[in-house]
């Protein structure tokens, strides 16, 4: 019988070795593999002596759980890291996702471990002073999995119940205006002068620590790194840390060696008039909070106190309720958010055809409707992001309109030239064929194949993953193209005068041992790069080095 891997889930904190956890330690020293996002794989690095370390990009959370389960069900013992603490916002609550829809079960299943670590509300706030003493909530502003309907909501009900807020995700380079619009909530609901601490990159080499206010904080630098606590009303600066009060003020006498009142005294109603009544099961009305101060205003002299009910009283209102009896009937208040399912695809007129139709551009407004969006693309598709439950529905209806239906994500897509728009039609079904046979399919990264109809070559199909131009009834094969970055270069040609009937299985048998070999997030030039060879053809480094020269100086 084959050996059970396991999956430890392990949070190492904000990244500074003394803050990680003896455990967590032990589950990454014993792993035969190391799973996570690239910038939390260097910083643990040093402490790991796995046999194979995985990094992907900060989008491959689902990748890097699928790999982990797979690995742990061949026999390995993986440990997929997350920085903080690992249930929180982190890869714990995935990696069960993936195993539950396997069926997994705790008694037969492969073991998992979650290993907890120091999350980012709690290292940010010890660097700020004490700003989460008193009930304090996180809300991460990323609306990549969460609606932002639904993330406002929650920012506002936050600050309506005085909460010491920590927003996780802030900001990114392409998510910009989160983080204004939970300012602007918040300033609905608290003072421009609350105390905001910024924590950036806490306990690593470029830490950066800013007090600012409410009113100020978008001066200062917000980015992904950053976490961001807000104050409640009672939360103040002293020498640059930032505190908010428990409450111990008003049951003790701070700098007093004697306390004015015992601890039974305390517990009265007449010196803690603030607190709910045991008896009646309701706190007095006349104490009302103050947000500027933090403190309670004393009663009104003409406030006349409301005479206690009998217990007899009380049991009758009671038992009124339940029965649903009487004058008095209660509505339960349950709060049950919606969970909508967001359907994602792309859409495109077809392999050569680039014109849509009215009847096509109707028909994306109807599936659409108000709540959902639509992203016109390079690679002339609409990438449609739709809130429903009836994703079914949808695709038969884009479908009855012509429309070519793939899915968002690493997946193969296809992008052909515009074929002179179709006078140079001899290529056209071994694209369709291509996209009929391979498109959409599951791939460790995305994987674009260019496709040229001509010797022109005019789309630039070279500077795909996979490159094919059709020249003199016969077909050019390029790939491992890396179209962006400094070191970008074309595909590196591996085929000239394939003949047609051959041109399938060589792009199928390419792109298999590619599915088959390549790590989660791994491009295909990087495979390439990698393993010197796929199929029959040879690496060749196409990324020339070229001396540049310094710029002349000038007046």
């Amino acid at each position: 019988m084959a050996q059970k891997g396991k999956i430890f889930v392990v949070g190492f904190g904000p990244g500074d070795f003394k803050h990680i956890t003896t455990r967590a330690v032990e589950a990454l020293q014993q792993s035969d593999m190391i799973i996570g996002y690239k910038t939390y794989v260097e910083l643990i690095q040093d402490l790991v002596n796995a046999k194979s370390i995985i990094s992907t990009g900060m989008t491959e959370e689902v990748s890097r759980a699928q790999e982990a389960v797979r690995q742990a069900e061949a026999g390995s013992i993986v440990s997929v890291i997350s920085s903080g603490d690992a249930g929180v916002y982190g890869m714990a609550g995935l990696v069960y996702e993936v195993l539950i829809e396997l069926g997994w079960t705790e008694a037969t299943g492969i073991e998992v471990e979650i290993v907890p670590g120091i999350s980012a509300i709690n290292s940010c706030a010890s660097l700020l002073g004490a700003p989460i003493m008193h009930d304090a909530c996180t809300i991460s502003l990323s609306d990549h999995l969460t609606p932002w309907n639904l993330i406002a909501k929650r920012v506002e009900a936050a600050a309506m119940a005085d909460f010491v807020i920590a927003l996780y995700n802030p900001k990114s380079g392409r998510r910009t205006r989160q983080i204004v619009e939970a300012q602007r909530i918040l300033l609905e609901y608290r003072s421009p002068d609350t105390p905001v601490g910024l924590v950036k990159s806490a306990y690593r080499d470029r830490q950066e620590v800013t007090m600012t206010t409410l009113a100020e904080m978008l001066e200062h630098d917000i980015g992904m790194l950053t976490t961001v606590i807000i104050g409640n009303s009672s939360t103040f600066f002293y020498d640059n840390k930032m505190i908010t009060p428990r409450g111990y003020q008003r049951k003790y006498t701070l700098g007093e060696e004697k306390q004015p009142l015992r601890p039974h005294q305390r517990l009265r109603e007449e010196n803690e008039p603030w607190a709910m009544n045991q008896e009646t099961g309701t706190a007095r009305n006349d104490f009302a909070a103050d947000p500027n101060a933090g403190r309670f205003n004393k009663p009104s002299i003409a406030a006349t106190p409301k005479p206690k009910k009998t217990a007899l009283e009380m049991a009758t209102a009671a038992l009124t309720m339940v029965k649903g009896t009487g004058a008095v009937k209660v509505k339960p208040k349950l709060v049950q958010q919606k969970i909508e399912s967001i359907f994602e695809l792309s859409v495109s007129p077809g392999v050569a055809n680039k014109f849509f139709t009215p009847q096509q551009m109707i028909a994306l407004a109807e599936v659409v409707g108000e709540d959902g969006t639509m992203e016109y693309t390079p690679d002339h598709q609409i990438h449609l992001k739709i809130p429903t439950t009836e994703p079914e529905r949808i695709t038969e209806r884009l479908q009855e309109v012509g429309f070519l239906l793939a899915p968002i994500g690493d997946v193969l897509s296809l992008k052909a030239c515009d074929f002179c728009y179709g006078e140079k039609a001899d290529s056209i079904p071994y694209a369709e064929e291509i996209q009929a046979k391979l498109g959409g399919m599951s791939l460790p990264k995305t994987l674009n194949i260019g496709f040229n109809g001509c010797g022109m070559a005019c789309y630039r199909a070279v500077f795909d993953d996979i490159g094919i131009v059709y020249r003199k009834s016969k077909f050019d094969v390029f790939i491992g193209a890396k179209p962006v970055g400094r070191t970008a270069h074309a595909a590196q040609p591996v085929v000239e005068g394939l003949e047609p009937e051959q041109l399938i299985p060589l792009i199928t048998d390419i792109i298999e041992e590619y599915n088959a070999n390549a790590h989660p997030n791994e491009r295909l030039f990087k495979y390439f790069k990698r393993v010197k060879k796929i199929l029959h053809f040879t690496y060749q480094d196409m990324s020339s080095k070229i001396k540049v020269e310094p710029a002349p100086c000038g007046d």
